[in-house]
C-alpha cells in the first residue's frame, strides 16, 4: 500500500504534534556518522598503508575519494531527494553507506578500499541533504525547531573532532578495519530508527534538471579534486590547473543551464544579491578554518609533543565538549539577540581561538598551549553553525529547501578542501615544523574573520524579507 502526498503530509503533521524527538535523534545521529567519516580514517592511515601496501601518494585517496564523490554529487542528490522523497533518499543513501563500509572493512587491496570510500561518498551525498529537510519537516517552527536544530548542529559541528577521537580509539584497540566496520551497526540502527520514527513528506513533482545535474556534478567534483591536488601537488601543477579549468567550464555550463530551467538543482537566486549569497560564502569559510585547525593540532601533538594516535584523538575533546555545551544555550541566545549577533560572536571567537593557537612554540604543552584555544574554538563553533545554518536555509521558498540543504552540505565540503589546501601550502612555504604550523594557523584566522564580515553586514534576521 502506498500513501498519497496529502496522506504523507497529514502523517507528518501528526508526528510534529506528538513525537518528533525520536526522529530528530535518529537524523542527528546519521549526520554525526556522516561527519565523523570525513576524519575517522585519518589516524588509521599509517596502519592502512602498512597493511594494504599503499604508496605515499596513493594513500591520500583514502581521504580524497570520499570527499570528492560526496562533494561532487551532493547538489544532484538533493534534487533526486526532492523528487523521490527525502525519507526514501535518506534510507537508500544510508543503505549504500553501510554496504560500502562493510566492503571497506573487508578490503584486501588499495583499489578495493578506495572504491569503498568512493561508494561511501555516494551514500553520504544521497542521504545528507535529506537530514535537514526531514528535521524541518517533522518539527514546528519556533522553539521546538530551534532545539532540534541545536541537536543537529552539535552533530554536524563536532563530527570531525569526534572522528579523530574515535579513529584513535578504534585503531589502537581493534585495528584499522574498525574505522570502517563501526559504521555498520550505527547505520543499521539509523535505518531501523528512521523507518519507525520519521514519516514520509510530500515529494516535489518536477522533472530532473539533467543539464544542471551533469554540470553541477562535474563542477563540484573538479573543484574538490583540484583543491585536494593543490594540497599534495602544489597550486601550479598540471593536475591542479587542469581540474580548475574543468571546474570553470562546468560552472559556466551550469549557470547557462540553470537560467533556463524551472526547477534547477542550483537556484541562481541564492546568489542574486549579497543578502542571500553572504551566508553561503560564510559557510564556505567556516570549515576552511576548522579543518585547518584540526589538521595542525594533530600534527603538533604527534610531531612535537610525541603523542600516540589515541592521545592525539583525545586531546580535541575540550573542543567537542565546549561545542556541545554551548549548543544547549544557543536557541535562547538566538531568541534574544538574533542570528546575526549570535553567529557573529561565534565567528569572532573562532578568529580569536585560531589567533591564540598560532602562538604555539617548541616549549608549548597541551595545558599551556592547546587547552585554552580548543575551548575558545569550541565555543565559537557552537555559537556559529546553528544561526548560520538557519539563515542559510531561510534564503528561498519552501520548495527550494532541498536545494538550500544540498548547497549547505556542498559548500562545507568545498570549504574544508579550500582550507586544507591553502593552509598546507602556507605550512610548506614557511618551512614546516612548528614555525610552519604557527604561520598556517595565523593565516587561518582570515577565514573566520572574513566570514564574520560577510555575515554581520549582510545576513538578515529570519522573518526579515527585505
Amino acid at each position: 500500500m502506498t500513501l498519497s502526498d496529502a496522506e504523507a503530509a497529514e502523517i507528518g503533521s501528526r508526528t510534529r504534534a506528538k513525537m518528533p524527538w525520536a526522529g530528530v535523534a535518529m537524523l542527528s545521529l546519521l549526520q554525526l556518522v556522516l561527519s565523523v567519516d570525513t576524519s575517522v580514517v585519518n589516524v588509521a592511515l599509517p596502519q592502512i598503508q602498512s597493511a594494504l601496501g599503499f604508496s605515499p601518494t596513493g594513500l591520500s585517496w583514502v581521504i580524497t575519494a570520499y570527499a570528492l564523490v560526496f562533494g561532487g554529487l551532493v547538489l544532484l542528490s538533493g534534487r533526486i531527494g526532492a523528487i523521490i522523497g527525502p525519507r526514501r533518499a535518506l534510507l537508500i543513501g544510508t543503505a549504500i553507506f553501510v554496504a560500502a563500509s562493510v566492503l571497506g572493512g573487508l578490503a584486501s587491496s588499495p583499489g578495493i578500499l578506495v572504491t569503498a570510500r568512493a561508494a561511501q561518498g555516494v551514500g553520504a551525498a544521497l542521504a545528507a541533504p535529506s537530514t535537514l529537510v526531514l528535521i524541518i519537516g517533522i518539527t514546528e517552527p519556533g522553539a521546538q525547531r530551534s532545539r532540534a536544530m541545536s541537536f543537529f548542529v552539535a552533530a554536524l559541528g563536532s563530527g570531525a573532532a569526534i572522528g579523530l577521537v574515535l579513529g584513535g580509539v578504534l585503531t589502537t584497540t581493534l585495528g584499522w578495519r574498525w574505522v570502517m566496520f563501526v559504521n555498520v551497526p550505527l547505520g543499521l540502527f539509523v535505518l531501523a530508527g528512521v523507518r519507525l520514527t520519521v514519516p514520509r513528506l510530500p515529494r516535489t513533482v518536477a522533472r530532473l534538471d539533467l543539464a544542471g545535474a551533469v554540470s553541477s556534478t562535474a563542477a563540484m567534483a573538479a573543484l574538490v579534486y583540484g583543491l585536494t591536488s593543490a594540497a599534495s601537488d602544489g597550486w601550479s601543477s598540471a593536475k591542479t590547473f587542469g581540474s580548475f579549468a574543468v571546474a570553470l567550464v562546468a560552472l559556466g555550463l551550469l549557470i547557462a543551464a540553470e537560467r533556463r530551467h524551472s526547477n534547477p538543482v542550483l537556484p541562481l537566486g541564492f546568489f542574486g544579491r549579497m543578502r542571500s549569497a553572504a551566508p553561503f560564502l560564510a559557510m564556505l569559510l567556516i570549515p576552511a578554518g576548522q579543518f585547518g585547525f584540526l589538521y595542525f593540532a594533530a600534527l603538533f601533538t604527534q610531531d612535537v609533543l610525541g603523542y600516540s594516535p589515541l592521545l592525539t584523538g583525545l586531546v580535541v575533546l575540550p573542543f567537542t565538549a565546549a561545542l556541545v555545551l554551548v549548543n544547549v544555550v544557543v536557541p535562547r541566545l538566538v531568541a534574544r539577540w538574533g542570528e546575526r549577533v549570535t553567529g557573529g560572536a561565534g565567528m569572532a571567537a573562532l578568529t580569536l581561538g585560531l589567533l591564540w593557537m598560532s602562538q604555539l612554540h617548541t616549549g608549548s604543552t597541551f595545558t599551556g598551549g592547546l587547552l585554552g584555544p580548543f575551548v575558545v574554538l569550541g565555543v565559537g563553533a557552537g555559537l556559529t553553525v546553528a544561526p548560520l545554518t538557519s539563515v542559510l536555509l531561510a534564503q528561498g521558498p519552501a520548495e527550494q529547501l532541498s536545494a538550500a540543504s544540498s548547497l549547505n552540505q556542498g559548500v562545507q565540503q568545498l570549504g574544508g578542501a579550500v582550507g586544507l589546501a591553502a593552509l598546507t601550502t602556507v605550512f610548506s612555504a614557511a618551512g614546516g615544523g612548528v614555525e610552519g604550523i604557527t604561520t598556517a594557523l595565523l593565516a587561518g584566522t582570515l577565514f573566520p574573520a572574513l566570514a564574520f564580515t560577510l555575515f554581520t553586514i549582510w545576513a538578515r534576521r529570519i522573518g526579515d524579507t527585505r
